[in-house]
This record gives C-alpha cells, structure tokens and sequence, in this order.
C-alpha cells in the first residue's frame, strides 16, 4: 500500500545509461578539443564563488587575459556564459536608444551584431562585403563621414568564412571620428595576432572554446577606458541586469560584490587554458597556429582543393575550403564523423552548401591532426 502524500508520476522518469562519449577529433569552427591540463583542472574540488582562493584565482585570470589580449583594460574579464553573451555583454553596455552604430557585414556574425545592436534600440546601420572579402581603411572611412557613428563594430575573425579582418589604422580612424572601435575576437583570440591597447579596440570579446582549448562556457570581455567612460555617462541603465558591467564588475573588481554565482570549475579549466597560453609565449603560439594551418592549406592544394579566402586574409585558426563541383558536402563530413570520428562542419548562410569549415584551433593545430584530417579526407573524396 502506498502511503506517501504525493501523487508522483513515472512518465519521464528513463534508466539512462551511464554516459559514453565518442573520442571525436573537433576540427570544426569550434569547440574544439579542451587541452588535456584543462580537463583536469575541471575536475578539481570546489570552493565558494567568495572563497579567498576563489578570489586569488579571478585575480589571476584577468592578468592572464590581460597579457593574452595584450591590454591593460582595468574591465577585462571572463563573462559566465559562451561567446553570445559576451557580444551581447559589448553591445549591452555601449549602446544606448538612438545610437548610430556601424557594423561591418561580410559574414554570419557581422548579421548577428546587427541583430543584437537593433535590440537594445541602436540605429543600426551596415556596410557590406561579399562572404569572405575584408573592408580596407578608404572603405570604413567613407562609411564613418556618411554614417557618424558612436560605435564601429567588425569581426577580426569572421568563423562562417574564414577572414580575418586588418585592424591596423582602424583605432585613429575611430578616434578621427569620436567613435568606439568594437571587435569580435572569438576564433582569433590566443590563436592569431591581437594587440587591443596598440590597435586601440575600444571593447573586444571572445570565446573560450576556440584558440583557448577550454570548453565552451565562459566568454572573454575587455572595455578599454573609453568605453567604460562612455557606460559611466550612460542617461538609462543598461537594459540587460545579468550583463550589466557596473554591477558584474563589482564582483570581479575590488569591492568583490556579490552579482551572480560564477561557473566555479569553468574558472579553474579557464585559468588553466590561459596558463598555457602564457607557458608557450603568444608569438611562438601564433607562429604554431600559421604553420599549421599553412600546412593544411598546401596539403589541399596538391589534393587539388582550394580555400574560399585569399591566402593573405585567411584565418590560421579556421578555413573555408570549397567543396568540388559535384560533391556532396553534408555526405563527405557525415563520412569523416561516422568512419574516422573526424568532425568538420558545413558552411553558414550564403556559405551553405559552398564550403566546409575546418578548425585548427589551440591544442588541436598541430601536425599530426593536419596529417590525419588530409588522409581520411582523400580517401573520402578518392584523392588520396
């Protein structure tokens, strides 16, 4: 007989097996693979989010990224969440009702920050390239006199094509103008060149899952002086209280107030990505992420593939290589995950179909997983 008060229902309640997963190798836009020190320090013990260890630990994180970023950006620190929010966390606290931001559109995220910006009431205004092709300085500043923007937003690594966009001169030509310089850094950070306080990015941020073998979960953000400036004088509050950088940057400042309860383990598994990162030195890290990736793309050469970017403007850290007349594209990547466990990935919007993308990203860009990617992926098409 049955006694208990409640009324239980078994509808959902399933035996689920104790979880087995595949030993894929992630070489898509991301994630890709968590360094193996990473993993470990995921899995240490915790301690509280106000813990003076804890508090020890944030200190050291926000000095690493600030070496790994190149900044001396008091406000550097990693967002509780992935990628997206932190480009929201950007626009959230730069934009106010009415601003003219400009947004760099050669890809699937330049659309997003369009998309975001226009939520929190910008004037959202976009100049266009082709999926692919950069923006030079004659045509970001013809875009400035006519537009007058607050904000400048582009995409450094743009991963639906695989470019990178220069930035070099961007930083005066926003001061020319009175106008924040907003960058996205997520398949560039820790991976590629980044010099925020020589280039004078104004506001940047990431992703831990790419360049920084960490899982996703955390999400990079700096504002340089200007930007804070610009949300200390903001007339309204701003209009997302979770990422709202004048409370959250209480608890990671030195007041230590409480905001949110941070991602206790993902800080561990990020400080350690970071301490990589600083332990191999960012040039000798760059120069890894360049020969590797220069290693892919002359392999698919003589495979007779070619890559959608122009060599000079291609991301070491993600490439865009055109699938062949007559192939299918999903059916090949199907085939390098279901028989080799090699996971590449198809092409976003204007893209689909056109391309695959191909990550090499932090602990995965090396040799021997460009080695191994190349020979299933001749077999696969018969070009081995």
């Amino acid at each position: 007989m049955n006694d208990s008060p409640y009324s239980i229902s078994d509808a959902h309640r399933i035996e689920a097996s104790q979880l087995d997963v595949p030993p894929r190798l992630l070489l898509g836009p991301g994630p890709s693979n968590a360094h193996p020190r990473v993993l470990q320090a995921l899995s240490m013990r915790q301690v509280g989010h106000l813990d003076p260890a804890f508090i020890e630990l944030m200190n050291e994180v926000q000095e690493l990224l600030r070496y790994a970023w190149q900044t001396d950006n008091q406000l550097t620190i990693p967002v509780s969440g992935t990628g997206s929010a932190a480009m929201e966390a950007s626009l959230a606290n730069t934009v106010e009702p009415g601003d003219a931001v400009l947004i760099g559109v050669n890809g699937y995220f330049g659309n997003r920050l369009a998309d975001m910006a226009g939520r929190y009431g910008a004037d959202v205004r976009c100049i266009n390239k082709p999926w692919g092709q950069v923006f030079d300085l004659d045509e970001l500043r013809a875009a400035m006199i006519e537009h007058r923007p607050a904000v400048l937003a582009l995409v450094h690594a743009e991963t639906s094509t695989g470019a990178r966009q220069p930035l070099e001169g961007v930083g005066d030509l926003c001061r020319e103008f009175d106008c924040l310089l907003l960058i996205d850094t997520v398949t560039s950070l820790g991976g590629v060149p980044l010099l925020l306080d020589e280039w004078q990015v104004d506001v940047a941020y990431s992703g831990s899952q790419k360049c920084l073998s960490c899982p996703p979960g955390l999400a990079p953000l700096t504002l340089g002086p200007r930007a804070v400036k610009k949300l200390q004088n903001r007339k309204n509050k701003v209009a997302n209280w979770y990422l709202d950088m004048t409370l959250v940057s209480k608890y990671w400042g030195s007041e230590r107030t409480y905001h949110h309860t941070a991602p206790i383990n993902m800080n561990y598994g990020f400080r350690e990505a970071l301490r990589l990162v600083a332990e191999e030195g960012l040039e000798a890290r760059w120069a890894r992420h360049q020969a590797t990736a220069e290693l892919f793309w002359d392999g698919l050469a003589e495979m007779g593939l070619s890559c959608h970017v122009e060599r000079q403007y291609r991301l070491p850290s993600l490439t865009t290589v055109a699938i062949p007349e007559g192939v299918d594209g999903k059916a090949v990547a199907g085939r390098l995950l279901r028989e080799y466990n090699i996971e590449i990935a198809a092409g976003l919007g204007e893209l689909g179909g056109k391309v695959w993308r191909v990550g090499l990203m932090g602990f995965n860009s090396r040799r021997e997983n460009v080695v191994v990617l190349l020979g299933a992926l001749g077999e696969v098409l018969g070009r081995g």
